[in-house]
């Protein structure tokens, strides 16, 4: 019986914030995959090698996390006044599954440097003898929205060394600040409000748990905040504590589920195993100590307050940067969640704690007319090239 051969395509593995993810040029793509549906879900499957029943990923990119089952397709923006086009697409682990219904905040930081790097854009024209502050206009394709990116490039190539340091990554690199402008996410099937069901907290009923105060909130990516205490929790636990019981996986997933019905993102619960990615959980309290995942210890007073956030199943070991944006847009707003587990008032920034260490996001909020409006959120985080040059895949993958 004949042997089917592998192919190969230009891809680059790349760390973005907390997480990593393959990064493809669109126009590197087969031709079956340069346009959306199963042909391209099955390639990036395959790249990232799922499904896997023993949830490893062991024959594949990916690391069995949902930090680490991510790719990212780019091209030369179609969109006036933006510089290039990102789609983003979480990679179930032990399903068939790639869901594209959101943006990975983390992965934004590697956009504009993985566009410069690549060819597909030329920030000559922004540099002085090579070198300073490259602004690079994305259109996150996913929510329909603007990114600004801060890239930083010496003599002509994007810097990705140096000392900003950032809790959940190891050693440090160059900083990218980012901007999300008009965060409020754009969601097929919900109403396109950021607060969706018109309150800053409502009273979520799920069966089987219970009655729940909850903020539920379009900005950066759809998420519904719960108070840490609602739950038996007190808002400094770390994953293992989450992650090992399977009883709290399988509440929180019954209260997402909800949660999505009431913000209009799906009709019934059992649609929300369609689109995994969002909305995210995530659950506040008020600052308190405590030692994070490395052993750092985090300290009350240096943070406003506490924050834990499930992604994809499971809590996250530190925050995705999608939530990160909806936290800081939420602070600003006074009346919510987790504006008040953070004292209450009007702020324009906050510093939360979470699993790995800190993390400090700033907002604009403003009111008119009686409604809630975010201009921008802003946060900064680094990206690094890991490897790059080409996937390979058996040739009938898709």
């Amino acid at each position: 019986m004949p042997h089917v051969p592998q192919i190969k395509i230009p891809a680059t593995y790349i760390r973005g914030g907390t997480s990593k993810g393959v990064f493809f040029r669109l126009q590197d793509l087969p031709l079956a995959a340069q346009i959306p549906g199963a042909a391209r879900d099955a390639l990036l499957l395959r790249v990232i090698g799922s499904p896997d029943p023993y949830g490893k990923q062991i024959d594949g990119m990916g690391g069995a996390t949902s930090s680490t089952s991510k790719t990212v397709i780019l091209s030369k923006s179609s969109q006036p006044g933006h510089d290039v086009d990102y789609l983003f697409g979480q990679v179930a682990i032990d399903q068939a599954f790639v869901d594209w219904s959101g943006n990975c905040g983390n992965l934004s930081a590697a956009v504009g440097s993985f566009a410069i790097a690549s060819g597909l854009i030329d920030v000559s024209s922004q540099l002085t003898n090579g070198s300073g502050m490259a602004c690079v206009r994305i259109w996150q394709a996913n929510i329909r929205k603007t990114i600004i990116a801060h890239v930083p490039v010496s003599y002509g190539e994007v810097q990705e060394t140096g000392d900003f340091e950032l809790d959940g990554v190891t050693f440090p690199a160059a900083e990218v600040q980012l901007e999300f402008l008009d965060p409020a996410a754009e969601e097929e099937g919900g109403s396109g409000a950021m607060f969706p069901t018109g309150n800053l907290i409502d009273n979520l009923i799920v069966p089987g748990v219970g009655t729940l105060k909850a903020t539920m909130i379009n900005a950066g990516i759809p998420t519904i905040f719960i108070n840490a205490a609602d739950l038996g929790y007190s808002g400094c636990e770390l994953q293992d504590v989450i992650n090992s019981d399977a009883a709290a996986l399988a509440r929180f997933e019954t209260i997402r589920a909800h949660g999505a019905l009431r913000m209009g993102l799906i009709t019934s619960p059992e649609q929300a195993q369609q689109r995994q990615h969002t909305p995210k959980v995530a659950f506040v309290a008020p600052p308190a100590s405590y030692t994070a995942s490395s052993g750092k210890p985090v300290h009350a007073a240096d943070i406003d307050l506490l924050v834990r956030a499930m992604s994809m199943g499971k809590l996250h070991h530190a925050m995705m940067g999608t939530a990160a944006v909806a936290i800081g847009t939420a602070a600003a707003i006074p009346g919510t969640l987790v504006n008040l587990a953070a004292g209450g008032g009007a702020r324009t920034a906050v510093r939360f704690g979470h699993p790995s260490g800190t993390l400090r996001v700033g907002a604009a909020a403003s009111l008119h007319n009686g409604v809630w409006t975010v201009t921008k959120a802003i946060m900064s985080r680094s990206a690094r090239i890991l490897m790059q040059g080409w996937v390979r895949i058996p040739g009938d993958s898709f």
